[in-house]
Parts: C-alpha cells; structure tokens; sequence
C-alpha cells in the first residue's frame, strides 16, 4: 500500500509515536543536565500542553505540539536551562492559540511558569497585527516583560530559532518578514546575552531565506577551499599542539569557520570576492584549568608559550579576560603570522568561558551551586537599567525607539575611566558630549569641552577603550542644535531634543507675543489670515516658524510690514474672493496630477493576494515604484512593500530601508520576481581604482565599448599622486551584465579594485 493511502489509525499511530520519541528526548537531554530534576512537572506541562492543542497543525503539517517539544528542547540543549524554562516553553503558545487562560496556568503550574508564559503571550499577541509599526511596539513590550525575568526573552529566542528552522513552510512573503525581522530584532538581541551559536545559526537562516543564491554560492565555494584550510589548520596547529602538550595542559584545538552570512556581509561592506577574504579561518584553544581561579593566567601562558612559535600581530591582541564584555563573553584573541604567510587569529579560552561564549547567560547559571539559576547577574541588571532608561524617555516614532534600543545594546563597548579612576562602560563611537550626558544630564547641557587622556579635545572628539575623560563645563553654556550631529547614544540624543524642543517652544512664545504687541501698537487686529500675510511676505510656510524667527530676532518687522498688511486690508473687499481661490486651484491641479499618476501605478485593493509573487515584466514595470535607496536592476534578490498610496515600492532585499521595512511593517510585504528578456537599460555604477599609468583609461574603454559593446552613459575619472579613482555609470540589461563587466575589467593591468555600487 502506497503512504497516501494510509489509514487515519495508522497514520495517527505514527504520529503519536513520533510525539512521544521528541519528549522522550527532551527528558533525556533534561536529565543528562546539572539541573535538579523535576521529572513530574515537565511530564505534566508536555501532557496539559499536547491535549490543548489536539488536532491542530502546523503549515508543513506536523502535529502542532511538536513546535513546542522542539522550543523546550532547544532551551534544554542549547541554553542549559532548566524545568521552569522547559515547562514554559512547552506551555508558551497555549494561553495565545487555545481557551486556556493564564489564572488556570498558574493554579495547575504555580505562579513563576504563568508569569514566563504570560510574558510570552504578551510578546506573540499582535506581533502580525496590521498596524503599522508592531513588531517595533511589539520589541518595547518584549523588552518591559524582561524586567520580571530574562527567561521571557530566553525562550522567545528559541521559539524564533525554531520557527525559523522551518520557515521552508511559510510563503515568500512570510519568509522575508520572519527572516528581516530576526536579523533586525532576534539575532542582535541573541548576541547582546552572548548566545553566539544562535546568533550565528539565526543570521545563517534569514541569509539563506534572503538570498538563496548568494548562500549556496558561498556554502559551494567553502566546500571547495575545504582541503587548503585543513592542510593549512594542520601544519598551523601542529607546533602549537607539541608546545600545549610539553606543558601538560589538557585542551583541545577547534577549527572556527566564518559563517556564511559573515563572509556576504564583509563581502558587502569591503566589494571584495570570497577569494579576497583572508579570516575565514580562526583557530579556538580550549583547556581545562589545571586550577579554576588560576584559569586567566594558565590563557595568558598559553599566549606567551605560542607567540614564541609565531609571530603576533602587535594591534590584534584582545584581552577580554580582566574586562568581559558586557554579555559575559571571556577569551583572549591573538592575531599571529602562519609560516604560510597569513594572519591568523587564535582564541585562548577555558572550558567554562566557552561554555559561556556559546550558551550567554544561561550557561552562568550552570556554574551556581545547587545547579538552580538567578535573575541577579550583575552585567544583567545594568543592561535592563538601560532599557528602562530609554523606556523612560522614549521617542514619540516606534522606529527612532527601535534604533535607540540597539544603538545601545547591540554596540560593541568601549571602557572608560573616570579622572577618578572607576570604569564606565559606552557604546563603540561615543564622544566626549555623550559620556558628559552619560555622567549627569545637567553637565551634559553644560559641557564645553573636555580633557581626555590630560589633553584638552572638543566635543565632539570620538573616545577610545582605555581614555581617562575629565569633562570640562561652564553656567554659561548651552545646548547647541548642532550637538545632535556628534552624538551616539540615545540618552544623549534624547536628551539633548527634549532641551532644544523646550527652548525652541519658549522662543516661539515669546516670538508670537511680541508679534500680537506689534500688531495691537499699530491698530491691527491679531487674526489667522493677518499671521498668513506676514508669512508669506517672509517666505515662510508655518505659523511656528514666523514665531520663532520673531523670537530670535532673525526677522524684525518694519514698516514694509506695516504698508503691505494696510494695503491688504484697504482692498480687502476685492482681494479676500481671490486670495482664498488662487491656493484652491492650485492644490485642484495637483490632486488632479496625482490622479492621473494613479492610473498608472498598480493600486492594492482588497482582493489583493499578499501570498502571491508579483512579476516585473517589461510591460508591468511601469505600474511600480522604484525608489532612489537601492536602484535594484533585473537579477538582484527584491522584495515589494505597500506603500501608504497602496503602490508597490520595489527593494533590494539587501537594502538598508528594506531592512527597516521588514522589521517594522512585515505585513506590507510582498514577494517580487523579475521576468525580463533583455530588452530595457537599466543605470549601474562601477567605481574603478589603481596606479595611474599612460593608456589605463584607453584600455578600460576598450573592454566596455569594443569588447563588450556597452554604452558609457558618464565617465568620472581623478588621478593624485599616481592614484586613480574614478566611477563609470552605465546602461545595461541585468546582474549577470555587471558581473560579466567587472570579471572583464579586472584583468586591466593596474586596476586593482573594480566594485559595484548600490
């Protein structure tokens, strides 16, 4: 019998056995842990969670409890958390997908599982709502649900990493949604509580969603260059492993390989080849200390023992051992010269400092006695008094919150000392004027320079790891407009718009009473149209901003003022009918403009399906918006938004406002395919750099117009100090163009960097 042909009994048999095998390895997994075992509660939630969600399944059509096995054992297996974790995890989408509610949750299961599970609720509970912006508003209440516990977003995180290990099942415009929302939101937060495997796992996901081609291109060429990094793993380890063992250390050495996202993204950032990116290779010690407090001197042995075999890199040493990073991370990094010429980084680590490298802070928890965990770390309860510091003061636009929140999270720290000596922690490319804010709000408002290291620097001079900072302040200062420009942090930033909102509104007061005197002085009466009048005369669009320019003194009205406003009122009779006609027509004109530009464009109505791809062809590229952010051309990875007119904006997938659109209005989104035959041009950018030499540009043209028959559209080309550089802006088809284009230029002598710009 063929398995289409089943019977209900046998298939629901298979099912049930294939329920019972996932929770019997999650127990297994559970029990293997260091944790005290509560074998009965973790039996009871599977139970209570398997018959509330009986008969329903999931889009790849699995029975739908296995997505919360799955989430309980990834907190299990790769967080090391314990029965309170699991029990939530199996619990989490009960009180959201069945009549359960949170008071039966916590009679059956006690107060501490409910209050995890209501917290989750809270996070899911709208998260694909239609209004605009969720999943920002949706991140700020994640975020003021950690404050109760840190499990809440433990757990979110492996449902993602779940939901993202199967996001195969969801249609397209699902996946780009999933996928740019976890690289926006979920895997810089995965990061930040130092859970690097999943960071990296997440990352390697919505890459492979985004960009399928560009992933199997990568995942193809590093099974290529598989057998050069063994044999160049191998005779770079073999000296190293003689040393380690003439020491007696116990320790094994792991080969790191960049991930694939990683290596796309440096290939973005620096136009590089994946041949030109020489750290795709990194080398992991991790001993086991012969004594456990005596663990970061035995790293720095290690250091001092393999820097006499190779040659370090004096600018590459990174101790993070006396100073952790903020999610806990300890390691010591080293850059050294292999015999086979290239740099090579090595990370010195024990066995528990890797644990926590992988696992965060769940792996802290591991190594309290008596196996249970706390909410108390220390680094944890000063990054949640970060958040509610913004959360305190947060900017009106969900999205301005969004980039606050990782503006200070997801930044790499730098540590700064006090002239006192203590250690503040800031974010990499903050400022004299942030730390000042940073210190105290009022010292901020009043800073005038400060002295770093005992040299005087301005403001906006940029701090490194290890300066000494003495801010400098004066009663006479005040905050400049201009601050906001050489500012990082979000306390800073707000701080300093709240000051400027407030003076700015003191101005505008004043600005409008001395107006309302002026008017009354010269027997005017203070109305709208009066206020319209003067501003028109000062080419001003806004009520506010005559007021504010009067307040300020930038405008000082005179007896020009005075003649136009008396004219106006002498032929008031006459000129009243005109005056409220001509801006009528005009604004007629241009909705009527708008009208016909409607007609053109596709419009999304209500029996518009999301779910189904929309196809750029050469007769329906007209009916699309093509914004200025990304100029995507035929072959680039593209996805469609609804725009607030109901039209199709098309992106790049790798766009910069793309990334933003999809964290933040996933709900807009719709996939895009290209169906072109090469018929139309399309505008890309080459720039072009190398030694200058007699004939280069002679050279360059000749691949394009004779060669490859393609038309320069502009041609931009300087030349200093036998540098040259220059950009050339062409019409052509596609991305296979442009490749073929820039494969043919880089064999021009002397050019030694061709890239496409976005």
């Amino acid at each position: 019998m063929n398995d289409e042909y089943k019977t209900p009994g046998n298939n629901e048999a298979a099912e049930n056995k294939m329920v019972d095998d996932a929770f019997q390895h999650l127990l297994d997994t559970y029990l293997a842990s260091r944790h005290r075992k509560k074998v009965d509660i973790i039996t009871k939630a599977f139970h209570f969670a398997r018959q509330a969600h009986k008969g329903v399944r999931r889009l790849s059509g699995e029975p739908y409890i296995m997505h919360p096995i799955a989430v309980a054992q990834i907190a299990c297996e790769e967080m090391g958390l314990g029965s309170t974790s699991i029990c939530a995890a199996l619990l989490h989408d009960v009180v959201e997908d069945t009549d359960y509610t949170i008071e039966d949750i916590e009679n059956i299961f006690g107060k501490k599982i409910a209050q995890i599970v209501d917290g989750l609720t809270k996070i899911s509970g709208g998260i694909f709502g239609e209004q605009a912006s969720a999943q920002a508003e949706n991140f700020k209440k994640l975020l003021l649900t950690m404050s109760d516990d840190i499990r809440v977003i433990l757990i979110k995180i492996c449902d993602r990493l779940h939901n993202m290990r199967t996001l195969a099942s969801q249609p397209a415009n699902k996946q780009y949604k999933i996928a740019g929302e976890t690289l926006y939101i979920y895997a810089p937060l995965a990061n930040r509580l130092g859970l690097n495997k999943i960071k990296t796992e997440l990352e390697n996901l919505s890459f492979k969603f985004e960009h399928p081609d560009a992933y199997a291109a990568i995942e193809r060429k590093l099974a290529t260059t598989q057998m050069q990094r063994d044999t160049l793993f191998k005779e770079f380890t073999d000296p190293i492993r003689a040393s380690l063992d003439k020491m007696g250390f116990h320790y094994e050495i792991k080969a790191r390989v960049k991930s694939p996202y990683s290596i796309w993204s440096k290939m973005q950032k620096k136009h590089v080849t994946f041949e030109e990116i020489y750290d795709i290779l990194a080398v992991r010690i991790i001993f086991v200390p012969k004594e456990r407090k005596d663990e970061i001197n035995e790293c720095f042995q290690i250091y001092v023992a393999i820097s006499q075999i190779y040659k370090s890199h004096p600018d590459r040493l990174r101790d993070w051992l006396n100073h952790p990073k903020a999610n806990g991370y300890q390691a010591l990094h080293v850059t050294l010269m292999s015999k086979q010429g290239q740099w090579i980084e090595v990370q010195i680590r024990s066995d528990r400092m890797d644990e926590i490298a992988e696992q965060g802070f769940a792996a802290h928890w591991k190594y309290k006695e008596g196996g249970e965990y706390t909410e108390d770390e220390g680094e944890l309860n000063d990054w949640l008094s970060t958040i509610k510091e913004i959360l305190d003061d947060p900017q009106p636009d969900a999205m301005d919150f969004l980039d606050a929140i990782k503006l200070n999270l997801f930044a790499s720290e730098i540590f700064v000392f006090t002239p006192k000596g203590e250690i503040k922690t800031m974010p990499a490319g903050c400022t004299a004027l942030d730390f000042a804010f940073q210190i105290h709000t009022f010292l901020g408002s009043h800073c005038i320079g400060a002295k770093v290291n005992h040299k005087l620097v301005p403001l906006s001079h940029k701090l490194q790891s290890g300066d000494q900072v003495e801010i400098l302040s004066s009663p006479a200062q005040h905050v400049q407009p201009s601050w906001i420009n050489f500012v990082t942090t979000a306390k800073a930033k707000s701080k300093i718009q709240s000051i400027l909102h407030k003076e700015r509104r003191e101005i505008q007061r004043q600005g409008e009473e001395a107006l309302r005197h002026w008017l009354d002085d010269n027997g005017i009466e203070y109305n709208n149209s009066v206020v319209d009048r003067i501003c028109d005369l000062h080419d001003l669009q806004k009520h506010e901003s005559l007021f504010f320019a009067l307040g300020d003194k930038s405008i000082i009205l005179g007896d020009h003022d005075l003649a136009e406003l008396r004219k106006e009122q002498r032929s008031a009779s006459r000129v009243s009918g005109w005056k409220r006609l001509v801006p009528f027509i005009g604004k007629e004109k241009k909705s009527e403009k708008k009208e016909d530009e409607k007609i053109e464009k596709l419009v999304v109505g209500e029996k518009f399906d999301k779910k189904r791809a929309v196809i750029i062809s050469e007769d329906t590229i007209g009916k699309f918006v093509f914004p200025h952010c990304c100029h995507p051309i035929p072959g680039d990875d593209i996805l469609g938004y609804i725009d607030n007119q109901n039209h199709i904006e098309i992106h790049k997938r790798a766009c910069p406002v793309a990334s933003k659109l999809k964290a933040s209005y996933g709900n807009r989104l719709v996939d895009a395919r290209w169906s072109m035959h090469k018929q139309l041009f399309f505008d890309a950018i080459i720039e072009i750099r190398g030694i200058d030499r007699k004939g280069l540009l002679r050279d360059v043209s000749d691949i394009l117009s004779d060669q490859l028959g393609i038309n320069i559209h502009k041609l931009t080309i300087g030349s200093d100090n036998g540098i040259f550089d220059g950009s050339i802006e062409l019409r052509v088809h596609d991305r296979d163009e442009v490749s073929i284009i820039i494969e043919n230029l880089k064999k021009v002598k002397d050019l030694q960097e061709v890239n496409q710009i976005m």
